[in-house]
């Protein structure tokens, strides 16, 4: 299900937004100088690490109901050993109380971006107040986690409009504005 990705090419193309930074986040633990700005700081050099029990939770609310339709999450197996999460679940909702599973991943020695697609029951992004990620075990059985980044996309509107499909006009009265002057 997870696959490694750029999430950086996809918001180039112009098909989806990263919405992370319209959000308000919080983590279930943190070592001090090692938290939420450090997850968020587009540097793959830091990172957040926890300090406490499993699961280790990072969560993100959004203000007004928003469309997520992929997750991407940065881990680096090769520097971080036993802190490399190995198992995650995705949950959604509209607050703490009622959120769902909507997917877990089982990561294996990962190394660069992970993308989970955040999908329906009918494969269309959700929409959600609420966004859980947690961490259920790491690599080697290791108590705390590293993450290094996060990036939360949202699929983008298309704001071009074709101009091709008004050209098929078919009565004499609509001809005559299918040209501008």
């Amino acid at each position: 299900m997870a696959s490694e990705k750029d999430p950086l090419v996809s918001e180039r193309s112009g098909t989806v937004r990263e919405v992370g930074n319209h959000a308000i986040w919080s983590l279930s633990s943190c070592k001090p100088g090692f938290g939420i700005d450090q997850l968020r700081d587009d540097c793959m050099d830091t990172y957040w690490q926890s300090d406490g029990q499993l699961p280790h939770l990072v969560n993100i609310q959004f203000q007004r109901k928003t469309m997520v339709s992929h997750i991407y999450i940065y881990t680096d197996y090769k520097l971080d050993e036993s802190y490399t999460p190995s198992r995650i679940s995705i949950r959604a909702g509209t607050h703490f109380n009622d959120l769902q599973e909507i997917e877990v991943i089982e990561l294996i020695e990962p190394s660069g971006w992970e993308m989970i697609p955040i999908k329906d029951i009918h494969d269309r992004p959700i929409r959600t107040y609420m966004i859980q990620i947690a961490v259920l075990s790491n690599h080697q059985n290791g108590r705390d986690t590293h993450m290094r980044q996060i990036k939360i996309h949202s699929p983008c509107e298309p704001t071009s409009f074709d101009l091709n499909k008004l050209r098929n006009f078919s009565t004499v009265q609509f001809q005559q504005y299918a040209t501008i002057r």
